[in-house]
Order: C-alpha cells, then sequence, then structure tokens
C-alpha cells in the first residue's frame, strides 16, 4: 500500500465512523421499545413515531445539507453534524416525557445527513480504482454501529438483572432504558473531534476557486505523475453546468438531459432500498422475534446474531464490489431478499396460536391468567385473531405489556424459516442494496451537482424510510407478520426486476466517465 492509498484510506475511515455513529443510533432504540412503550403508556401510532423521528428530522436537515455543504464545505458541514449526535444522544437519554423523546430523537435525524454527506466526501478523494470499497467503508461502520448497539443493549439488559448494590445505586435496574440510549454519547464526541484531522475535498475547493489548496489536497492522495491528469479532470467536470452553482442552478441541472439517467436510476434505488423493509426489520427486531414466540430476552440475544451477520455480509460486499460490480451485487442480493421475505411472510401465515392448560399453568408465574381461562385449548390460525382475543380479555394495555410472554407459551410455527429468513434477508441487504446505494450516489452524479443531487437521493430514502418505521407497528395490528413480511417481499421482487433493466455497470470508472457513459450523445 502506497502512502497515497493510505491517505484516502485514513481519510475515508474517519468520515465513515459517522456511519457508526448512525448505526449506533438507529439500533439502539430496538431495545427500549417495550420500556418506553410500557412507561409513556403509548399507542402504535406513538411507538412508530418514536422510532420513526429521526427519520422526519433528517428531511429537514436532507433541505439543507446541500446547501451547506456547497456554502460551507464538506468539512464543517460534517462537523456539524457530529456535534447534533452529541447533544441529540444526551437529550434522548435523560428526555422526561414522550414528547421529549420524541424532540430529541428528531434532533438526531438532523444528524443522519451524515451518510449522504460522508458518501459524497469519500466519493470525491477516493482514487477511482478503490473508490467502491472506500465509499462502501461507511456501510462497514453502519453495520458495525448496528452491531454495537444489539450487543450494548443487551449487555445493559443483563446487567439491569444482576443482584449487586451498584446495580440499584446506577439505577440500571429501573432506568434501563435510559442507559441504552445513553451508550451512544462517549462515541459521538470521539467523533467530533477527530474529524478535525480531515483535509476539505479537492473537488469543492475547485467548484470554489481554490485550486491551490485542492492542488495540495490532491498532492497527499495521488502520486506527482498523476497529479496534473487528475487536476485537470477536476477543473474540467466543475466547469459543467452554470458557473455559479448555486442551488437552484444545480436542481435545474438535475433534470437536465445530461443527468437524467443518472437521475432515474438513483431515485429507483433510494425508493426500493428502504421498502423492502430494512428499517423495520433492525430497528424492531425484538418485537419481530417476540411474534415468533421467543421471549424477551432471547429476542434480545437474537439481535446480536443481526448485528455479527450484517458485519460478515458488509465485509463480504467490500471484498468483492470492485472486483465483481456493483450490478453483480444488486441483483444477486435482491433474490436472496426476495426469497427470504416472501418465506417468512409463508411461514407466518401457516402459524397457529394456543394456550394449553400447561402453558397457562407456566404463565401464571409471570401474570395473573385468571381471564384467560376461556382460551385454553382454542387455537387460532393467525397472530390477528389470537390478538383480538387477548384484548378481548385481558384489555389493550395488559395485552400489550404482557404480549411476548404470551406470545412465547402460545404460538406454534415454523420458527428456524422465519429466523433464517430475517438473517438472510439481512445478511442479502448488507451484501447488496445496502453499500451499493451509497456508492452508485457518490459515482452517478456529475461534480456541479453533487451537492445538491446526493442529498436530494438521500431525501427520497429517508422519506420512504420514516414511513415504513412509522407504518410497521400499525401494519403489523392491521395485517399481521405475515401481510407485512409479503410487503417487504414483493417490493424486493420489483426492485429486482427494475434495477436489472436500468442500472449500469460503473466499477473502475472515474466520476467524470461515468458521466461521460450515462449521457453519450449529450453535448454540453
Amino acid at each position: 500500500m502506497t502512502s497515497y492509498q493510505f491517505a484516502a484510506i485514513r481519510f475515508a475511515a474517519i468520515v465513515a465512523f459517522g456511519g457508526f455513529i448512525f448505526g449506533l443510533d438507529a439500533a439502539l432504540i430496538s431495545g427500549v421499545v417495550r420500556d418506553i412503550t410500557e412507561v409513556f403508556d403509548l399507542s402504535a401510532f406513538q411507538v412508530g413515531l418514536v422510532v420513526g423521528s429521526p427519520g422526519y428530522g433528517v428531511l429537514l436537515a436532507l433541505l439543507l445539507a446541500g446547501y451547506l455543504a456547497d456554502k460551507l464545505g464538506r468539512k464543517k458541514t460534517l462537523q456539524i453534524i457530529a456535534s447534533l449526535y452529541v447533544v441529540s444522544a444526551v437529550t434522548s437519554a435523560i428526555a422526561p416525557t414522550y414528547e421529549a423523546l420524541v424532540a430529541a430523537r428528531f434532533l438526531g435525524g438532523l444528524a443522519f445527513t451524515s451518510l449522504s454527506l460522508a458518501s459524497m466526501y469519500i466519493g470525491e478523494i477516493a482514487p477511482p480504482k478503490v473508490r467502491g470499497k472506500l465509499v462502501a467503508m461507511n456501510q462497514m461502520a453502519i453495520v458495525v454501529g448496528l452491531s454495537a448497539a444489539y450487543l450494548s443493549v443487551f449487555a445493559v439488559h443483563w446487567m439491569s438483572e444482576l443482584e449487586v448494590s451498584w446495580v440499584s445505586t446506577l439505577m440500571l435496574d429501573t432506568q434501563t432504558w435510559r442507559w441504552m440510549l445513553g451508550v451512544e454519547i462517549v462515541p459521538a464526541l470521539f467523533w467530533v473531534l477527530i474529524l478535525f484531522c480531515i483535509p476539505e475535498s479537492p473537488r469543492w475547493l475547485v467548484l470554489r476557486g481554490r485550486v491551490d489548496e485542492a492542488e495540495l489536497v490532491m498532492a497527499k492522495l495521488v502520486p506527482p505523475a498523476e497529479l496534473a491528469v487528475e487536476m485537470q479532470g477536476i477543473r474540467d467536470s466543475s466547469t459543467y453546468g452554470h458557473r455559479d452553482h448555486s442551488v437552484w442552478h444545480q436542481l435545474k441541472d438535475l433534470f437536465s438531459p445530461a443527468v437524467r439517467k443518472a437521475l432515474v436510476i438513483a431515485l429507483v434505488i433510494a425508493f426500493f432500498q428502504q421498502t423492502v423493509g430494512i428499517n423495520a426489520v433492525m430497528f424492531y427486531a425484538p418485537i419481530i422475534f417476540e411474534q415468533v414466540g421467543l421471549g424477551t430476552n432471547a429476542a434480545l440475544f437474537n439481535g446480536v446474531y443481526i448485528g455479527l451477520i450484517s458485519v460478515l455480509a458488509t465485509a463480504l460486499a467490500l471484498a468483492l464490489i470492485d472486483r465483481l460490480g456493483r450490478r453483480v451485487l444488486i441483483i444477486v442480493g435482491l433474490v436472496v431478499a426476495g426469497v427470504s421475505l416472501l418465506s417468512c411472510a409463508w411461514a407466518f401465515s401457516n402459524a397457529t396460536y394456543t394456550l394449553t392448560v400447561d402453558a397457562l399453568a407456566s404463565l401464571a408465574e409471570h401474570i395473573d391468567v385468571s381471564g384467560l381461562q376461556v382460551l385454553s385449548g382454542v387455537t387460532y390460525d393467525s397472530d390477528l385473531s389470537f390478538k383480538a382475543a387477548l384484548i378481548e380479555q385481558l384489555g389493550p394495555k395488559m395485552a400489550r405489556d404482557n404480549e411476548a410472554v404470551l406470545f412465547q407459551y402460545a404460538a406454534n410455527m415454523n420458527a428456524t424459516v422465519i429466523l433464517f429468513g430475517v438473517l438472510a434477508f439481512i445478511a442479502a441487504f448488507q451484501f447488496s442494496i445496502g453499500p451499493v446505494m451509497w456508492v452508485l450516489f457518490s459515482e452517478l452524479f456529475p461534480i456541479h451537482v453533487r451537492s445538491v443531487a446526493i442529498p436530494a437521493m438521500a431525501l427520497v430514502a429517508s422519506v420512504v424510510s420514516a414511513m415504513v418505521q412509522q407504518l410497521f407497528p400499525i401494519q403489523l395490528e392491521v395485517m399481521g407478520s405475515s401481510g407485512v413480511f409479503l410487503t417487504y417481499g414483493v417490493s424486493a421482487v420489483l426492485a429486482l426486476i427494475l434495477l436489472a433493466w436500468l442500472m449500469p455497470e460503473t466499477k473502475g470508472k472515474s466520476i467524470e466517465e461515468i458521466e461521460g457513459m450515462l449521457a453519450p450523445n449529450v453535448h454540453r
């Protein structure tokens, strides 16, 4: 490895650490859904709002991200974002009310623009031959953060049940969910500090007319023999479109014939990356595993498997993305994702739920079962009918608060298919459309529209993500587990068809070469 390659990797790794914070922030909520539902007595809509509120925050932030990245630069904008993560983590952990928690998580959503800005920055400093790997580092950081979150949630929950004095002193037993959310504070502070070690994007410097500074940065990234050619390519690309590079003119250029095909491809992948349900599965993982009948402790522990699978699949994607290409990873991943999701839908559709005499005797150790005797021996053919019966006998709050243990003793289904289906889906996503989307965002768009185009595509993905997260608890109540997974599976099949048709191969090509490939007959 040359010193130039090492410099690019070092800068990319520092910026990609924001992905770790994002993953941590996003997945920590999975471990507290049950607790905050009970503490604040939340409805399905309110649960969805707590989980999905960062998605609404990022909608607002992405409207400003392109402007800030264009005016202040990539580095300063990333530093602002890192600071928002710190504030959000602190206020989430100490939130006294449901409304305060929603507001704190909304603030964290403002920082979720770190993903689009990181892809933009890394794409602009990375050599073409390794750009796929370096941009995909962002996805690796995300899944490592997710894994750390699931492990932290399980560890905090485990410690909260220890019968030792320091657990009570630290209120780990009574304020467990606050400790879970507070895990994010230290790494977020660390990211704020290490961002001072990166240079500004050389392509942004050229756009602002600071060519000499850009050349100094590029001298750290490419050998002297290649420097003149690289700088000329950047200067040529920066002159395309309107010279003032205002947000309005960038938006006009974004819909021009020269960028139209790139825009369509990016819109398709931004939409379907979220409609396959990845964030619902990741953020509500313990709830999903409780529907299988695993119980709370086992459901939380299975989150650790999700994190491990995510890391391994993303590592494989990093190893292959510049060798096999983006297109192969997308097609293979979506085939596996579609099969996995539809398998889960089938297994849930064939599940039955019965409270036997023995099950009621075991349940008596956890809850008052006097109201459940009328259900003894009755078999229900769907989770919806079983939940309706529980609500009728116990009331909405008691049925909801004890759902995990009730499903643990009543569910009869092919749990192996569902567990392997969920893990296979997550592996397929993290191997393909997860990292490839951000790589494509960093490659498809010309330099003169990037500060608007990449945040705009991230905005599309974020809108859909927020809707998926918000709707999951409601869908679970209305459609049942089978219906939810069927919806996600159909979406994966549609994504496969459209992207196999539209998506070109971009591996090994410079940003300027990709631009010419997507619009070969457009004259500037």
